[in-house]
């Protein structure tokens, strides 16, 4: 039978394989190892005067500095993002609730989304912001 001597042919390929490696019983005890002098622990958690006033330490962790405020945007464009997103979600959650809209809703929530969509893409800057950015970054 074929079977057969495929399964003969591996056990012999998987027997002559290499060397084989020789493997330990027992890994080695480990040594015993003489008490080493310790160093004296830095000043703080970098090794700075955490007295300075100029740093950022406290006794012993980072406060970063606050963060800048948050980017804000243009009330026409709020409403476009409003449209592209909560229109959507509102069809959704009826859909899903069952609750019947009428046709001029349904059909005005289409229409905010189509306008938002149209709107954002048409106030989307032409060029680069930097005339020299060739878009590349590493």
């Amino acid at each position: 039978m074929q079977r057969d001597n495929d399964d003969e042919a591996w056990r012999a390929i998987v027997e002559n394989f290499g060397e084989r490696a020789d493997l330990d019983p027992e890994p080695p005890a480990p040594e015993p190892v003489a008490d080493a002098p310790v160093a004296p622990a830095p000043a703080g958690p970098t090794g700075w005067d955490e007295t300075a006033p100029d740093d950022d330490w406290t006794t012993d962790r980072f406060v970063p500095p606050p963060p800048p405020p948050l980017p804000t945007t243009t009330p026409d464009r709020m409403v476009a993002w409003a449209g592209l997103f909560g229109a959507p979600a509102i069809l959704l959650v009826c859909l899903v609730a069952g609750v019947d809209l009428p046709s001029l809703v349904a059909y005005l929530l289409v229409a905010a989304f189509v306008g938002g969509f149209l709107y954002l893409v048409v106030q989307m800057p032409r060029g680069p912001r930097d005339p020299d950015d060739d878009g590349a970054v590493i």
